[in-house]
């Protein structure tokens, strides 16, 4: 038969009933068929029947021969335990860990030896299924069945649950941990799922015995009678054991993981996660330090700290074992005390202090030392039975100061002391320098063993002095910009009275001449040149902070976003615009005007810095007080304009400079070297401070930090209310294409257009003073004061010419009350302005008084006395704006 109904018990004790039961009711058919025709045949004749029986039996010889063919071939195959017993099956069968198969429904349809054992039956009629053999515990049961859902979901799950007692042939213990997972088996007639349970109970004890074991090392550990701690590279502590932690006064179970930082316990030895090692290198170094207890009090100790370095050079966890040498925990021998005492003296000494061999190799260094040649490269030794990565000396300093080094580690070697300090520049990242002293180790300057104490031939001591050096650079920078800021601007006074002359009498000749006539355009031409050399006198005048400034109440981003249009012309296509403007900007006061000339000649530099073109950025923001700010800027809250460029960037050397009048990158003849200068000046008089970062090829960054303004707070001296000044003529050329780099000003061409001010209600018109009236003009330079006169005289007024301030006191006698107005130069011999303005106010106190000069307003209103009220004209000013000056005085 080609099938047998029945489950099917192999050899092995496993159980399977997967194939399907053999059809009884076809075999049945079957022989009913073979018996009719036996029958049928009876009725018939004997000689109609032998063909008939003839034609059955060739009939089922036909068939039987099919069947043979077909059950060589394999196409049919005989029921039973041995047709079925294939190679994976017994497998299976044999597997230590219990099988179960079971179909959608819950029916079992295999099961091995192993789980057949597990479950106590040998026969599907007393199999139990996986959940009725793990029951007890709820947690049990919540496991099962979270099992039993993914078997439903067919999905693989696993569990690892605790039976006590254990199911199964394994009562003689009273707990097992069994491994129960689930998975699905595709099948091509409905789903099934494949239960493994295996017994994890030896698995789960060696797993405790391990954990047991470790716990065992910990405790000694923690116990021994020496501290151990590992910090890893960010100088956190990773572990420290509980000798130390008692020593140092702290609970174990804050320590480790982060919960404490190598600088808590011992300030200053960050040299211990910040030394530098070669890739793959395994460094112990020796150190003598003094720990810090929870209570303040110091623990002098002796670390042996062994790092090992990544392929990248980085530092991994160490393992730092630490001894307690304060007094009484091991011997109290003088000498050892001593000992003690002399290597925390060293080690603690905010002086770099190390030995060198005679080829200048560090053999021993204290923690100041480490930290302050932190750069120094670390080279493989060639010498047998040395460190194999001892530092050289002269790796440690710049190029340019090796020779000194070696010249005088040469000579301490040989014994000659009393060297005289070296300065020089340290490796490594940023701008560091050192004084350095050696002497020799032995007094006598003898060679001796090879061992490391006698290698020690040169003791060397360093001091950092990199704060001292940039505090010396920034004093003489100061003192630099203050003295030339003082001769620009006395230069810029009597530069002043030149031009003022050269302007008066230009303006003399343009009106006793047509724009027709051939000498017009040459006039014009002195014009405009004596307005260029008026302009560059200005920028000198910004640079001293000695000009005239209105400070007024103003909004950083207002002020900015009227600037853009102008901003966008002047950078051209190929530079891109970027304003990023901060939250709730404070208000400041300044110069509206200044500042805008501030910005505009920063962003023509930047232009400049990015031929190729790139990208300007304009940032704001507030600045705090209690915010952090470079060195440099002045306490309190600020508002913080950033103007950075993605340009060259500005060599270090050329950094120094920017600053400084006339000094420029630009080709001879096509810039001045005040840009930059006149932004330096304007910032300083407004109370602010400006802080250059520039980096070569990435850009450089100007953060400008104006003082915020508070109302009823005065951050700047605001000049008394004066009356309105003319306009003045916009007698300059157009500016040029040429525009300026480091250190030129954008002056003509990067000056804002003015704003329209807004349109005055109609009132009836004041009437006109012109000509009308007597001026006293007090000038003491000759030219000054006769150009002036011609050209008050000319509209009408009488002109009265004084050369001093004692010489105007007597013509005001001579003339009491017969003067309108006075129009006084501000520095003169004899008597000043300020002093004449005194005099006279005892005299005529309502007299009115101009005073002009190439000073600032503020330098000489301090002078006078508060309240005073006066009319102000800077020098040079052309003849229109002195008598437009004279006119609106006497108006008002």
């Amino acid at each position: 038969m080609a099938e047998v109904s029945g489950p099917a018990v192999p050899a092995s004790g496993s159980i399977d009933r997967s194939e399907r039961p053999g059809r009884v009711g076809l075999l049945l058919m079957l022989a009913g068929l073979l018996v009719g025709a036996a029958v049928g045949l009876s009725f018939v004749a004997n000689e109609q029947a032998q063909p008939l029986i003839l034609g059955l039996l060739a009939l089922l010889a036909m068939a039987g021969v099919f069947f043979l063919f077909a059950l060589a071939i394999g196409a049919i195959q005989l029921a039973g335990p041995a047709s079925r017993d294939d190679i994976t099956r017994a497998i299976v069968d044999a597997a230590p860990e219990g099988k179960l198969v079971v179909e959608d429904g819950g029916r079992m349809i295999y099961a091995n030896e192993a789980y057949m054992r597990l479950a106590g039956g040998d026969s599907f009629s007393n199999l139990r299924p996986i959940e009725r053999i793990f029951v007890g515990a709820p947690e049990v049961s919540e496991a099962v069945y979270r099992l039993a859902q993914a078997a439903r979901d067919e999905r693989a799950y696993t569990e690892e649950i605790r039976m006590s007692p254990p199911p199964g042939g394994a009562a003689e213990r009273d707990f097992a941990w069994y491994r129960i997972a689930v998975r699905p088996i595709p099948r091509p007639r409905g789903a099934a799922a494949l239960w493994t349970v295996s017994d994890i109970t030896h698995e789960r004890e060696r797993q405790e015995n391990v954990f047991q074991e470790l716990q065992h090392a910990i405790d000694y550990l923690d116990h021994a009678p020496a501290g151990f701690l590992s910090i890893d590279a960010a100088g956190a502590i990773v572990y420290m054991n509980a000798t130390l932690a008692s020593w140092l006064g702290y609970d174990l179970a804050t320590v480790g993981s982060g919960g404490l930082k190598l600088l808590e316990i011992a300030p200053g030895a960050d040299v211990l996660s910040a030394a530098p090692g070669l890739p793959g290198e395994v460094r112990t170094d020796r150190f003598d330090i003094d720990l810090r207890r929870r209570n303040g009090q110091p623990l002098p100790t002796r670390l042996y700290h062994r790092v090992a370095y990544g392929q990248d050079g980085a530092p991994g966890p160490s393992r730092t074992f630490v001894l307690n040498r304060s007094a009484g925990s091991d011997s109290d021998e003088p000498q050892r005390a001593a000992e003690v005492r002399l290597a925390r003296f060293l080690n603690t000494s905010p002086i770099a202090i190390a030995t060198l061999d005679g080829d200048g190799r560090v053999i021993r260094a204290n923690a100041s030392f480490v930290r302050l040649f932190s750069g120094m490269p670390r080279q493989p030794s060639a010498e047998a039975g040395r460190d194999a990565h001892e530092p050289l000396m002269r790796e440690a300093v710049l190029e340019r100061d090796r020779h000194a080094i070696e010249a005088a580690l040469a000579r301490a070697a040989n014994g000659f002391g009393g060297l005289d300090p070296i300065e020089v520049g340290l490796s490594g990242e940023g701008e560091r320098s050192a004084r350095v002293w050696m002497s020799p180790a032995d007094a006598d300057g003898t060679q001796r063993a090879e061992s490391d104490a006698d290698r020690e031939r040169v003791i060397l001591y360093a001091l950092d002095t990199t704060a001292q050096r940039q505090l010396e650079q920034q004093i003489a920078q100061t003192q630099k910009m203050d003295t030339v800021g003082q001769l620009a601007g006395g230069i810029a006074h009597d530069f002043n009275n030149v031009l003022q002359a050269i302007i008066g009498y230009s303006d003399l000749l343009l009106a006793s001449h047509r724009p027709t006539d051939h000498a017009f355009q040459d006039i014009m031409q002195i014009k405009q040149n004596a307005n260029r050399a008026a302009s560059l006198v200005r920028q000198l005048l910004a640079f001293s902070r000695r000009q005239t400034l209105r400070p007024e109440v103003m909004d950083v981003g207002e002020a900015l976003s009227d600037l853009t249009l102008l901003l966008k012309r002047l950078l051209g296509e190929r530079v891109q615009l970027d304003f990023r403007h901060g939250r709730e900007i404070w208000p400041i006061k300044a110069d509206v005007n200044q500042f805008e000339q501030v910005i505009v000649n920063l962003a023509v530099n930047a232009r400049d810095a990015m031929p190729g073109g790139g990208r300007l950025s304009i940032r704001t923001t507030n600045c705090a007080a209690d915010a952090e700010r470079p060195v440099g800027i002045p306490p309190g809250d600020h508002v913080m304009i950033e103007v950075a460029d993605t340009g060259e960037g500005i060599p270090p050397a050329v950094l120094q400079k920017i600053f400084e009048p006339f000094f420029t990158t630009k080709e001879i003849g096509k810039g001045t070297g005040l840009g930059l200068s006149t932004v330096f000046g304007i910032v300083n008089q407004s109370g602010g401070a400006i802080d250059v970062q520039s980096t070569v090829g990435e850009g450089t960054t100007f953060r400008i930090y104006l003082p915020r303004h508070v109302p009823g707070v005065e951050t700047l001296p605001e000049p008394e209310p004066v009356a309105a000044l003319p306009k003045p003529e916009r007698t300059t050329s157009e500016p040029s294409e040429a525009t300026p780099t480091v250190g030129e000003p954008a002056a003509l061409e990067a000056k804002p257009e003015p704003k329209p001010a807004p349109k005055p209600e109609p009132q009836k018109p004041a009437a006109d003073h012109t000509g009308q009236g007597t001026v006293l003009l007090v000038e003491d330079e000759d030219p000054v004061r006769a150009v002036n006169s011609r050209a008050l005289s000319a509209r009408g007024y009488t002109v009265l010419e004084a050369a001093s301030g004692v010489e105007a006191l007597r013509l005001i006698e001579e003339h009491a009350d017969g003067i309108d107005v006075v129009v006084s130069d501000v520095v003169m011999p004899e008597m000043d302005g300020p002093t004449l303005l005194r005099e006279l106010r005892k005299h005529r106190p309502d007299l009115k008084v101009i005073f002009v000069s190439g000073y600032a307003e503020d330098a000489f209103r301090k002078n006078l006395p508060e309240g005073e009220a006066f009319n102000f004209l800077p020098k040079p000013f052309s003849l229109k704006q002195l008598v437009e000056t004279v006119k609106t005085t006497m108006a008002g």
